[in-house]
């Protein structure tokens, strides 16, 4: 297969975008179907971000000498109201994966203690988690969550049952990157709690797919991406810490905030929104990606986190049907990211042939066994069922000329 043509040549079958492709300076010959991975920005948001930048190159020592800490402030406060928490349990990072690392490279562990975390935690994530224990001695602990699944119950009896007295920190997602799963975490944090274990979650997909609410989620540290689905700038995420935990928890890299003499601000703020020069208009375009996302549906947010899970579930119809599989999962299990297992084979050459043949952009994962591979689709406002439609029809022929070799 050397072009579209060979692949598709039912003119009807080709997608048509959502109307409001127009918000995003998306590729229009790309049929976009990942905006899990990296999401993808407004233009009106990005235009908002050159404000920022623009007025930082016009004064770079008024704005990083003393606007920022203001700036930082509010766009902190209008980001904790929407998460659900107070201002000074928040500081901004780079990126969730920052969020992980700053967390556990704080902590302390010993010999003995025990890591718990699961089969599905995000490699990078992971890769966090066994640096630490290496470090230290801990030993990492994995809870297997079966995929298939049939209820939210398998995972947290999974889960549970590899907690021992020796358990000090469970590390567990939110939304799971590969299998899309939103874990039970009101199941989960309360009995982890409860042991005196302190529970991190990797929570880079939650803000903007599900309604996220600090305050009552109870997990002693939460970090969460907005460059995703609140569709800010690359570059912004954000860490949640208890109180009583600030002081233990300090930023990957150390600057001026370690030693500085402000009392009017925690050592928590100080250390984490100095670490040195850099670009920071992305954390303050957050609550532009806020107030932009929120009104593009006349329900506002909720609206449109119900709108992308009922994409999102309608997509996975669509290829369940059209591949002749079941879905894996219960729908009430996903938000915005729904994941088929596809029958055995090279899962870099499927991605390959779907975006060189067809212009799909979609993310194929290796799965177990070694030959296993999943589909994952995205849902947001720009996509429209006849795109999930379309990469039905081109997985049919690809899966099928497969078989026959």
């Amino acid at each position: 297969m050397n072009n579209k043509e060979e692949l598709v040549t039912d003119q009807n079958s080709m997608p048509k975008p959502s109307g409001f492709i127009r918000h995003w300076q998306l590729d229009s010959v790309i049929t976009f179907l990942n905006h899990g991975s990296f999401g993808a920005c407004p233009i009106a948001v990005l235009a908002k971000q050159q404000e920022w930048r623009d007025r930082l190159e016009r004064q770079p020592l008024q704005f990083l000498g003393a606007d920022i800490e203001p700036l930082l402030d509010q766009a902190r406060a209008e980001l904790a109201q929407f998460v659900g928490t107070a201002p000074d349990e928040l500081v901004f990072v780079p990126n969730a994966t920052t969020g992980v690392n700053a967390v556990l490279r704080s902590l302390t562990f010993q010999p003995g203690d025990e890591l718990l975390t699961t089969n599905q935690e995000y490699n990078a994530c992971r890769n966090a988690l066994n640096f630490v224990a290496e470090r230290s001695g801990a030993t990492v602990v994995v809870a297997e969550i079966p995929f298939p699944l049939e209820s939210p119950q398998q995972i947290v009896d999974a889960v549970l049952a590899k907690v021992s007295d020796r358990t000090r920190l469970a590390l567990l997602d939110h939304v799971v990157s590969q299998t899309g799963l939103i874990f039970p975490l009101a199941d989960l944090i309360p009995p982890l709690t409860q042991r005196g274990i302190e529970v991190l979650i990797d929570g880079a997909h939650a803000p903007g797919m599900v309604p996220l609410n600090l305050a009552t989620l109870g997990a002693t540290y939460y970090t969460g991406n907005c460059h995703k689905w609140l569709c800010s700038p690359k570059g912004a995420a954000f860490l949640y810490v208890q109180r009583d935990r600030q002081p233990q928890i300090r930023p990957l890299t150390i600057s001026h905030g370690a030693n500085a003499q402000r009392p009017e601000r925690s050592r928590f703020w100080l250390e984490f929104d100095w670490m040195g020069t850099d670009d920071p208009t992305a954390y303050l375009s957050v609550p532009a990606a806020i107030q932009f996302m929120g009104a593009l549906l006349p329900g506002g947010w909720p609206a449109l986190m119900a709108h992308n899970h009922d994409l999102a579930i309608a997509g996975r119809q669509v290829l369940c049907k059209a591949l002749q599989i079941a879905p894996p999962c219960p729908a009430e299990m996903l938000g915005a990211l729904a994941v088929l297992q596809l029958p055995d084979g090279d899962w870099r050459s499927l991605h390959d042939q779907l975006l060189a043949t067809a212009n799909i952009e979609v993310p194929i994962i290796p799965w177990t066994p070694p030959q296993g591979r999943l589909l994952r689709i995205s849902a947001q406002l720009y996509n429209h069922i006849s795109q999930y439609e379309y990469l039905a029809t081109c997985l049919q022929q690809i899966l099928a000329r497969d078989k026959e070799r």
